[in-house]
């Protein structure tokens, strides 16, 4: 083929087996084996290779002068003693005798036996682990959800966290910052999350400073790299038959690095599609930063905690 003919080609990657790459190739006229097929092409150094998820939409034109922000706001927050933490949610998990990605090592012809077919059993349900990593800490907190991810859910985490770990790890506190998602229930066009992080404020006594990252910059959530990826390693290859599994699971998390994961039940219902009024949004004592205030900004609480 000369060279504008492979310029334009659609064929340019294929995942057609040895086999059939030889009956091609053999009704083309060229007497050939698979075994053949296959050792040109380990010789040229092809292989059968999975997409890699790396590719990002357009950079939002100040997504860096938003993370040097948000960066200075960390190191300040960090180096005076205060709390900062990130937070995220996982993927819905199935519950009950399914299969799960990755391997363990029970006795040799011993393997768990699951179902065949996944499907949402009325016993297992579904299960939504989210919560946040305390940078200065190196620790995880972990709520694993039955119902919905709604920003209603991932303040609830919040406010769990703080009475059971916030308050005793930081009892000098006088503010908390949150690094959280630019969408999904976190992001920052989602109205009910505005509405709920006031109760958190009043709770904690605490100014409570947001900071999003960028759009299209989830990936990069310290919540979701330093938490969750270890955590989801911990269960590979074990069916997460009930709730109390999930949560054993994600609580018996530790690194390397000395990360803890602390894990529990949240049975709480959190329902969708709840419309938030032009006056409640306006009640919500929230000042924008002078930077990016949509995704920079601080509510303060409207009471003072004891």
């Amino acid at each position: 083929m000369d060279r504008s003919r492979r310029a334009v080609a659609p064929l340019r990657w294929t995942g057609k087996s040895t086999r059939q790459l030889a009956a091609a190739l053999q009704t083309q006229g060229h007497q050939v084996a698979y075994r053949t097929v296959a050792r040109l092409l380990q010789q040229r150094a092809y292989s059968l290779q999975a997409p890699r998820t790396v590719r990002e939409s357009g950079p939002h034109p100040e997504r860096e002068a938003q993370f040097d922000y948000l960066n200075a706001q960390v190191t300040a927050a960090l180096a005076a003693g205060q709390p900062v933490v990130s937070v995220d949610a996982q993927k819905k998990e199935l519950v009950g005798p399914d299969k799960n990605g990755g391997q363990e090592g029970p006795p040799p012809g011993q393997p768990e036996r699951v179902n065949v077919y996944d499907f949402v059993e009325k016993q297992g349900g579904t299960a939504m682990p989210s919560g946040s990593y305390d940078a200065g800490r190196n620790a995880g907190w972990v709520h694993v959800g039955q119902d919905h991810d709604t920003a209603q859910c991932a303040i609830a985490s919040l406010r769990r966290w703080w009475p059971s770990v916030g308050r005793q790890a930081s009892p000098q506190a006088e503010r908390l910052l949150i690094c959280a998602d630019g969408g999904g229930s976190n992001g920052t066009r989602v109205r009910l999350r505005t509405v709920a992080l006031p109760a958190l404020a009043d709770e904690t006594g605490l100014p409570i400073t947001v900071g999003h990252l960028p759009p299209g910059t989830s990936k990069w959530n310290k919540s979701e790299h330093r938490r969750f990826a270890h955590s989801s390693l911990n269960w590979r290859g074990r069916p997460l038959i009930s709730h109390e599994v999930i949560v054993a699971l994600i609580g018996a998390t530790t690194t390397r690095t000395g990360l803890t994961v602390q894990a529990v039940r949240d049975s709480g219902s959190y329902p969708t599609k709840i419309k938030v009024s032009a006056d409640e949004l306006a009640a919500v004592h929230l000042t924008p930063h002078a930077f990016h205030g949509a995704w920079n900004y601080t509510i303060s609480p409207a009471v003072t905690a004891a």
